[in-house]
């Protein structure tokens, strides 16, 4: 028996054109294979959309289409997507076929063209011995989004991130044993449902791996069903174990930039212990996606624009803060301005100054020191030897010394000193000498004097003006 198997439409006021050309495509191209069923599992809409919009209006022709030539059942989505009673005006939309929403959790048996939904989760042994009886063609386990504020109260905030996946697999392991009679009596069965299968890669490449996540593989192949039918993750891939298969037909058209894969919807041959299915590809629009970890390569940028006509093209870079205004917008714009959209990204780097690594593990002054000069690259002896003489000297007599380097400068010399003389001049003291207190030259008996005889005048009386700093402040 052949199945259409539609996910993931998103139609909405932005996504018009996307998911009409591709949908419209999808089911012309289901209906020419001949078809039996159509079914849709979840997020036919990406938001709440007002009666009279265009996009609600397009997705209504598609579906009343699909109808006048299968039966279609459509599974309740995410509810951000499809807010609850979306899908209940779509019931109303048949044509020659019946469209069967499933919106609670259920067993659906399809008999001679008609749903016939479960009064609870799974068929009663009464229900299950009447439709064995006339042999339906299929039956559905519907298994829509889970309401998780309901779970929640009945299981406690706590449990609920991460128990809804063991609420799911016990309701899989109790439609299995019915789904095995079925399959004993050669009769159909197919899973739908809407959520996460751990480990699966959504379209971007990104592993789903967690424990929030609604499936396991396993409890999905618990469910006994010859074909799975999942939706909400874009990206198209299968997995099959003995003759039975869970797939996923990705979203029916590309809505983000960055998407990996073909675009379509899967066209499934299911058959008691046997399922297969083919991805269809539609006509979903081409994007282009260019990163640049720096400045945008214009040459590259040039090169691209020439084939980049009715494309849609994101162009990305990333630069530090103070290069943020060699990058020429308006020229990339002008360059692609033959594409169907473009989509300019930047990223600013901004300037961030830390501290020389593992400083702040040294004790001393003397250690920090020392570390920043490592990893500066800088000659540590002449700095060590200025702190310990800060640390150490008096302030007036370095300052004293400091001045004094100064003046025995180059063309500096005094006018008093004889310049055929030069080599009289008292040696100046290196920087990092201790120098002793002036206070404590006034009580020695050896005074050393500097030529000329002037300087000496001026450094003897400048001490002397200091020597209020020795005495006592608060004295009678």
């Amino acid at each position: 028996m052949k199945f259409a198997h539609f996910s993931d439409l998103h139609y909405a006021p932005d996504n018009l054109a996307e998911s009409d050309r591709c949908f419209s495509f999808a089911v012309g191209n289901a209906i020419d294979r001949g078809a039996q069923v159509g079914v849709i599992s979840g997020d036919s809409t990406d938001h709440r959309l007002d009666a009279h919009a265009p996009s609600l209006h397009a997705l209504a022709t598609q579906i009343h289409r699909l109808a006048n030539a299968m039966p279609v059942l459509m599974l309740q989505g995410t509810f951000s997507h499809e807010p609850p009673g979306t899908l209940d005006n779509f019931a109303l939309m048949g044509g020659v076929h019946q469209i069967h929403v499933a919106d609670r959790v259920s067993q659906v048996a399809l008999v001679d063209g008609r749903f016939w939904a479960s009064k609870g989760p799974v068929f009663s042994d009464d229900e299950l011995r009447q439709f064995i009886g006339v042999m339906p063609e299929v039956v559905f386990t519907c298994l829509p989004t889970v309401n998780k504020g309901q779970l929640a109260a009945s299981v406690g905030a706590l449990e609920a991130g991460t128990g809804l996946g063991d609420v799911l697999a016990a309701y899989l392991a109790a439609a299995g044993r019915v789904n095995r009679q079925l399959r004993a009596a050669r009769i159909r069965t197919v899973g739908v449902s809407h959520g996460t299968v751990n480990g699966c890669t959504t379209e971007h490449g990104v592993t789903m791996a967690g424990f929030d996540h609604e499936f396991s593989l396993t409890a999905l192949f618990e469910a006994e069903c010859d074909g799975f039918m999942l939706g909400h993750i874009h990206k198209a891939q299968q997995w099959e174990r003995d003759g039975r298969l869970v797939a996923y037909p990705g979203s029916i058209g590309r809505f983000h930039y960055g998407e990996e894969g073909e675009k379509g919807y899967l066209s499934w041959d299911v058959e008691p212990a046997n399922a297969s299915a083919t991805l269809v590809a539609t006509p979903s629009r081409q994007m282009i996606c260019m990163d640049f970890d720096g400045p945008p390569d214009m040459a590259k940028l040039q090169e691209l624009a020439a084939d980049a006509t009715d494309k849609f093209v994101r162009v990305r870079w990333q630069v530090d803060e103070e290069h943020r205004q060699v990058v020429d917008r308006e020229a990339i714009k002008a360059l692609f301005s033959g594409a169907a959209g473009l989509k300019v990204e930047s990223r600013v780097l901004p300037v961030v100054r830390s501290r020389a690594q593992g400083i702040s593990l040294e004790t001393t002054v003397e250690g920090k020191l020392a570390r920043w000069c490592e990893l500066s690259s800088v000659d540590a002896s002449p700095l060590q030897d200025r702190l310990q003489l800060l640390a150490s000297g008096d302030v007036e007599a370095i300052a004293a010394g400091v001045l004094a380097s100064l003046a025995s400068g180059p063309g500096l010399q005094p006018e008093s000193q004889p310049e055929s003389q030069p080599e009289s001049l008292p040696e100046v003291p290196a920087l990092a000498t201790v120098l002793t207190h002036p206070a404590a030259s006034l009580e020695t008996t050896d005074v050393v004097t500097v030529a000329p005889v002037v300087t000496d005048t001026k450094a003897t009386a400048t001490p002397a003006s200091f020597d209020w700093l020795n005495d006592d402040l608060f004295a009678a």
